[in-house]
């Protein structure tokens, strides 16, 4: 039978010492745990702030109806990137499972221009189509942000910064969250531009030879 002088570890640390020192690390290490949660929460109702205030592009609440916008090419000056969430109105039929929210990758251009540009939005058994700058005259647009879940074209930058906190971003003048994965450049092209966007906002927007319609089919 061992005696009590048996149940003493080498180290000279008894049963109830080893059981004390591994509640303390236990806790320490669910405290690790709750830290490295914090960030990620921050981040996600930082999001819903800043979007609510007008931080990010969108200034309103979106309807929850997705919208194409297509252009044969699209020059702009001053370009940033980063995601973000908007929001629809409270209760709207919209929402599905989404809890109101749609996750965005926010794009910012200090100064563009588009040429033919079109703009649809599938209404069920037709399409309201937008389309403009088909003549001569491009599309121009000052401060122009679009909140979108697809974008698709042959896209070339100049000056390209990539890994950017987005609250640092300084090329649009449109600041993202701190924390937030963004890349920002001096000038973008892109060509064939395809987006599936929730929301755009612009300081100025002239859409010459500006045709609105509805039609069988979208862009």
């Amino acid at each position: 039978m061992a005696s009590p002088s048996d149940a003493t570890a080498s180290n000279g640390s008894t049963p109830e010492d080893l059981e004390s020192a591994s509640a303390r690390r236990g806790r320490v290490r669910l405290r690790r745990a709750a830290v490295m949660a914090v960030p990620a929460t921050a981040i996600a109702a930082g999001l819903m702030i800043l979007t609510a205030q007008g931080a990010l592009g969108v200034q309103f609440a979106i309807s929850g109806m997705p919208f194409t916008v297509t252009a044969t090419e699209l020059n702009g000056t001053g370009f940033e990137q980063f995601g973000g969430l908007d929001n629809m109105a409270e209760g709207s039929p919209n929402a599905g499972d989404t809890g109101g929210q749609v996750l965005v990758v926010t794009s910012a251009i200090k100064s563009a221009t588009l040429t033919k540009l079109c703009q649809s939005v599938d209404l069920g058994s037709t399409n309201l189509l937008i389309t403009a700058g088909s003549g001569s005259d491009k599309v121009q647009a000052t401060h122009l942000t679009t909140d979108s879940t697809e974008l698709s074209g042959d896209a070339s930058f100049d000056n390209i910064e990539i890994g950017n906190d987005a609250s640092t971003l300084d090329k649009a003048g449109v600041q993202g969250p701190k924390g937030v994965f963004s890349q920002q450049a001096d000038t973008v092209r892109i060509a064939n531009l395809r987006q599936t966007n929730y929301a755009t906002t612009a300081a100025v927007f002239k859409l010459p030879g500006l045709k609105l319609r509805f039609s069988d089919t979208g862009c």
